[in-house]
């Protein structure tokens, strides 16, 4: 059903969510850490540049989800890392580096380490 006389609303924004993606990383800079992988929780927020809304309902017309799984496990797996700023700081430079991303979150999250509280980590965000 539709309302006539009333305008239409359009989309302003679209983003792209991934939600604490569980990874192992060893990382850290305490003895205990160094070579004893910890799970981190992974998530990003991309917000897409207007022109790149699928015209089609196809595949070839969508986001890649895979995509930004796959390239955040690759910078993850890289290396070892003693900072969260670190590895943080490589994924947004990865993602963001993708055409047609406007703006992007990233955040890691090290859920085991405080007991009290549901985990400690850092964002970094360009807006």
């Amino acid at each position: 059903m539709t309302l006539d006389g009333l305008p239409r609303l359009e989309p302003r924004r679209r983003r792209i969510l991934l939600e604490n993606l569980e990874v192992r990383a060893d990382i850290g800079f305490h003895d205990f850490e160094i070579g004893s992988p910890q799970r981190l929780l992974i998530s990003v927020e991309i917000l897409l540049d207007e022109g790149t809304d699928p015209t089609r309902d196809e595949k070839e017309d969508a986001w890649n989800y895979d995509f930004v799984r796959e390239e955040i496990l690759a910078v993850v797996e890289s290396r070892r890392f003693n900072l969260q700023e670190t590895l943080v700081r490589s994924i947004f430079e990865r993602i963001g580096s993708v055409k047609g991303v406007k703006s992007l979150r990233v955040r890691s999250m090290k859920p085991d380490i405080y007991d009290d509280a549901d985990g400690v980590g850092i964002e970094y965000s360009s807006d």
